[in-house]
C-alpha cells in the first residue's frame, strides 16, 4: 500500500487525534515498514501524542512516537525545541524501559529553542486576555515563533557557542523584562540557563541539516505532525490557531529536497474534538465519551466533544494540497454519533468550505466568523463511518482503530487493495 514512499502524519482536525498512536503503529516491528527515523517537522513541547503500547503508555511531547519501538527521533530545523522539557521527557522514558533515551534524538542545530523566558511572557499574555484566551498551552511556542521574526533568536546550535548562546539569551531577557516586570510569572536566571543548555550540547547530538539524507538512505523515515491543519498558523481558524505549519508542506520540501516521494496519511477521530476556544460547528456537551488524556487546561480551557464534520475534513484535505489515505481513530466511541451535512449560514445552506489564498489571514477571520455563527444539519451517518469518510472526501480509508492500545488497530485491506 505504501510502497517505498516516506510517511507524513497529519491531524486534519484541531489536534488530539492520534497522531501519536498512529506513528507508533507504523513504527511497530510487526508491520514491516522498516522505519529509520521519526521526523518531526512542526510545533514544539506542546505537543501530547499519548500511546499505549506493550502495557506501557507515555504521552510523546518532543521525541518522537516510533520511540518504544527504538526507532530514532530526528527534531527537524521547524521544531521549536524545549532542552528542559526534553530532559524530563527523557527521564520519563527511561523509567518506562527505554534505555538511554538521549541516544536516540538528533536535533538540527538550525531549530529555534524555546526557553522558560518565552514561556513567561507567554502566560503573561494569556493571563491579559481574560476571557478571550486563544487557547495556548502557556509553554511559550507563539512567543518563540514571533520572537524570531525580527530578532537574532537563540538556536540550538547556539548551545554549542556559549558566548553567542549568552549574548541571545540577555537579550532575550531585556526585549521581555517590561512585559514580565510586576507579573506573577517568572523564569530561571540567565546563569541558569546558561548550565541546563551546556549540559543539553554535551548529552544530545546537534547536527547540521543534511542528516536528513542519511537517515532516509538507512530506511523508511515518518513525518510525525504536531496540532492539527485547522489550528495552522495560514489555513486555521484566526484567531485561534498556533504559530507552526501544521500541514505538510514543510515535510514535502525536506523529502523533495532529497528527491524522494511521501504519502500523506490523514489522520482524524470518528469524531470531532476540540481543546480550547474558538468555532465548533457540530459541538455537543451532551456527548461525554471518556478522555482520560485530555481535561480542563489553564490556558487551553476546556476539551470539547462534537459530531463527525466532513466538512471541516474535506476543508483540511484541501489545505493540505490532498491527502493519499485517512486513518480513522476512536471508533469504538461512535456510537451516538451524527455527521454534518451542511451548515446553516447567513449565506444559506453550505456543504463545503473553499481554500482562501495562503497566508491571507483577512480571509482566515472571515472563515472564522462565518462558522462561528454556523449551525450544523446533522444526519446518521448512512453505513459505517470509514466508508461515509471515503464517499465524502474521496480519500481511502487505510487505517481504523477502535481502542487506545497498540493491538487495536487494523490495516482495512480493501482500502489496500
Amino acid at each position: 500500500m505504501f510502497g517505498d514512499k516516506h510517511l507524513i502524519v497529519v491531524d486534519l482536525g484541531f489536534g488530539d487525534a492520534g497522531k501519536g498512536a498512529t506513528v507508533d503503529w507504523l513504527c511497530a516491528p510487526e508491520t514491516g515498514l522498516d522505519v529509520a527515523a521519526v521526523v518531526r517537522f512542526n510545533g514544539g513541547a506542546q505537543a501530547a501524542h499519548t500511546v499505549v503500547a506493550g502495557g506501557r503508555r507515555h504521552t510523546f511531547r518532543q521525541f518522537g512516537s516510533g520511540t518504544f519501538s527504538g526507532v530514532p527521533t530526528l527534531l527537524s530545523r521547524h521544531m521549536l525545541v524545549e532542552p528542559i522539557a526534553l530532559a524530563t521527557e527523557a527521564r520519563a522514558l527511561a523509567a518506562l524501559g527505554v534505555a538511554d533515551p538521549l541516544s536516540l534524538l538528533s536535533v538540527d542545530g538550525r531549530a529555534l529553542l524555546t526557553t522558560p523566558v518565552h514561556g513567561a511572557a507567554n502566560r503573561c499574555r494569556e493571563d491579559a486576555r481574560g476571557a478571550s484566551r486563544h487557547g495556548s498551552c502557556g509553554i511559550g511556542i507563539g512567543e518563540t515563533a514571533h520572537y524570531a521574526l525580527t530578532h537574532d533568536a537563540p538556536r540550538v546550535v547556539d548551545c554549542l557557542r556559549p558566548d553567542v548562546l549568552r549574548r541571545k539569551l540577555i537579550a532575550l531577557e531585556e526585549h521581555y523584562r517590561p512585559l514580565l516586570a510586576g507579573g506573577t510569572h517568572h523564569h530561571e536566571p540567565v546563569d541558569a540557563l546558561m548550565e541546563v543548555y551546556t549540559e543539553f550540547a554535551r548529552t544530545v547530538a546537534i547536527v547540521p541539516g543534511d542528516r536528513l539524507a542519511g537517515f532516509a538512505a538507512a530506511g523508511r523515515l515518518v513525518f510525525e505532525g504536531a496540532q492539527g491543519v485547522l489550528l495552522d498558523e495560514w489555513r486555521g481558524l484566526h484567531p485561534y490557531t498556533t504559530w507552526s505549519t501544521v500541514e505538510p508542506r514543510n515535510a514535502r520540501a525536506m523529502l523533495a529536497h532529497l528527491g524522494a516521494p511521501g504519502y500523506v496519511l490523514g489522520v482524524t477521530r470518528a469524531y470531532q474534538t476540540r481543546h480550547g476556544a474558538g468555532p465548533f460547528p457540530t459541538e455537543d456537551p451532551a456527548l461525554t465519551f471518556p478522555e482520560p488524556h485530555n481535561g480542563f487546561g489553564r490556558y487551553q480551557g476546556a476539551f470539547r466533544r462534537g459530531h463527525l464534520d466532513p466538512i471541516l475534513l474535506r476543508y483540511a484535505v484541501d489545505a493540505c494540497g490532498g491527502v493519499d489515505g485517512l486513518a480513522v481513530n476512536h471508533l469504538d466511541a461512535a456510537g451516538d454519533i451524527r455527521t454534518a451535512t451542511g451548515y446553516l449560514t447567513v449565506d444559506g445552506v453550505v456543504d463545503r468550505i473553499e481554500c482562501g489564498p495562503w497566508r491571507d489571514l483577512g480571509y482566515q477571520r472571515r472563515l472564522t466568523d462565518t462558522l462561528t455563527a454556523a449551525v450544523p444539519v446533522l444526519a446518521e451517518p448512512p453505513g459505517s463511518i470509514p466508508d461515509h469518510l471515503e464517499h465524502r472526501l474521496g480519500v481511502p480509508v487505510v487505517l481504523t482503530a477502535d481502542g487506545p492500545d497498540r493491538t487495536a488497530r487494523t490495516l482495512r485491506t480493501r482500502a489496500a487493495a
